[in-house]
């Protein structure tokens, strides 16, 4: 299914590569990696991530090894992406 990032995710987007390129280098090729396995497995299986418990019909999907969680929304047509949200922030998307 194809995955579209919406633009209230493009902020989000942003910090994800400046965290990974300025404040975190190390890390940085194996986030990179790790969020390319998630979109394929995302892709395959729109209902990988579990349930917001927020009560917003949206979906969450923890990014390996990082302290980042998709927050998505299946629909017939796509997966939209909205928010990349970095969970250290500690209030809810």
């Amino acid at each position: 299914m194809k995955i579209v990032f919406l633009e209230s995710s493009a902020p989000d987007v942003a910090w994800f590569r400046f965290y990974y390129q300025s404040v975190f280098p190390d890390g940085a090729r194996r986030a990179g990696l790790q969020f390319k396995a998630l979109q394929t497995t995302l892709a395959a299986n729109p209902y990988a991530g579990h349930p917001s418990d927020t009560g917003r019909d949206v979906r969450e999907l923890f990014i390996p090894r990082t302290p980042f969680t998709l927050i998505y929304r299946v629909t017939p047509q796509q997966i939209e992406v909205l928010r990349l949200w970095d969970t250290r922030r500690g209030d809810t998307f």
